[in-house]
């Protein structure tokens, strides 16, 4: 049993949030008596966030449920810097107008997941540009960049990392972790925020911040990071071999959009060594269920996939998009059938009449990335028009091959599903 008192503290270390914690029992025994003001922040880097965000997200629910008040600091001044945190080489700068425009895409996001409001555990976002763009530099050098030595700045893991690798770190990156710690101390100034949480590799800004309040301040912070997650394979959360699983399906940029159908079948092809961190991390399942959950084997196990898939995919998208992914996989899988919610790829009914080569369509539709790749898959026997395998890579794709649903299936492998519908 957990020896803590608050429920935030008690939940976040028992489904596996915590990483590191800058004082851990101090933390609880505040979080144990009044309402605990804590941040996350993300940057503008993209319209969407993808799955490999949802893990701060759910740190952020889980603390809002436990009746304290997250605060999504969007990082609409910082963005224009670059976080250089895990990266070997420099973000491209964007501007102004694209960093608004993400900014406007994420936010909704954040709709889906917490509660806001004017109520004391209601959620706030908050865009650090408000203080950042307006920053003189002379006197934020004299005021705040004295509390930083350059000897530990180098030996923070974000800074060690590029230098380690000779790659270049440019003076306005090396700017990032003091313009962080900025961040904390005005969020703790105007909105009493007394938490930072991220993933471990912000630990040295998170920690830069909390000295900087008591520095400058004499203010008591927190810092809280989550383990960078990567499957049991060691596979880069979020990301397939197609590209990002976003967290969006509506986004008006079709390359930062995910449908449920996709997101749902992300999260039941875990695997199975990462079920039960998954389900603990990702759902809001009872631990009893999930120790149960984890337990099954075999066949079984896939019934667990399932459950996790359908939970993520009802908090993201709504439970009737879930359900819906749910009926499409297992028509698609179980029963052998086409289903009208797989992903769609339309294509002028006259090039049916004429015949396509079974190449040409799985390019044609993103299926294969090159022509080369869709040989491969043909060779190796993991193409298939409506269940039946392409023998050849010259065999033809025509008209006659339309189902009475009045599409054709496409399959890559054994999980990739696409529906043709002639135009």
């Amino acid at each position: 049993m957990s020896s803590y008192k608050s429920d935030f503290v008690k939940t976040v270390f028992e489904r596996g949030f915590v990483q590191d914690c800058s004082d851990i029992d101090a933390l609880d025994a505040l979080a144990n008596r009044t309402i605990l003001t804590a941040y996350i922040g993300f940057d503008c880097t993209a319209p969407s966030l993808h799955a490999g965000s949802l893990l701060p997200i759910m740190l952020l629910r889980w603390l809002q449920k436990t009746g304290h008040q997250p605060i999504v600091l969007m990082g609409g001044g910082t963005t224009k810097v670059g976080d250089p945190s895990g990266k070997d080489k420099s973000r491209q700068l964007l501007s102004l107008e694209n960093i608004n425009e993400n900014m406007l895409g994420i936010r909704n996001i954040f709709s889906k997941y917490l509660t806001f409001g004017d109520a004391p555990t209601d959620a706030i976002v908050v865009n650090n540009a408000e203080w950042l763009d307006n920053l003189n530099y002379i006197d934020f050098l004299r005021n705040y960049g004295r509390h930083f030595t350059i000897n530990r700045m180098l030996k923070f893991d974000s800074v060690k990392l590029r230098l380690d690798r000779e790659q270049p770190l440019s003076f306005l990156e090396f700017n990032y972790m003091i313009l962080q710690a900025y961040d904390f101390l005005e969020l703790a100034r105007r909105y009493n925020c007394q938490m930072q949480m991220g993933g471990s590799d912000q630990w040295g800004n998170i920690i830069n911040g909390v000295e900087l309040g008591r520095r400058v301040d004499r203010t008591s912070l927190f810092g809280l990071t989550s383990p960078l997650l990567t499957s049991a394979s060691d596979a880069k959360m979020g990301k397939t071999a197609d590209g990002a699983i976003w967290l969006d399906n509506s986004s008006s940029h079709s390359d930062f959009q995910t449908s449920a159908y996709e997101f749902w079948q992300y999260w039941r092809n875990t695997e199975d060594r990462d079920v039960g961190r998954f389900l603990r991390l990702f759902t809001e399942l009872p631990l009893e269920e999930i120790v149960k959950l984890e337990t099954l084997a075999g066949a079984e196990l896939n019934e667990a996939k399932k459950v996790l898939a359908t939970s993520v995919t009802a908090m993201c998208h709504g439970q009737l998009a879930a359900d819906e992914a749910a009926l499409t996989a297992q028509n698609t899988f179980e029963a052998g059938g086409a289903s009208l919610n797989l992903k769609t790829y339309q294509l002028p009914l006259s090039d049916l009449e004429s015949g396509i080569k079974a190449i040409e369509i799985l390019f044609l539709t993103g299926m294969a990335k090159s022509r080369g790749e869709a040989r491969k898959l043909i060779k190796g026997g993991g193409c298939r028009v409506n269940d039946v395998i392409v023998e050849n890579e010259v065999q033809i794709v025509k008209s006659e091959d339309i189902n009475n649903d009045g599409v054709i299936k496409l399959s890559a492998g054994k999980k990739r599903h696409m529906l043709i519908r002639p135009i």
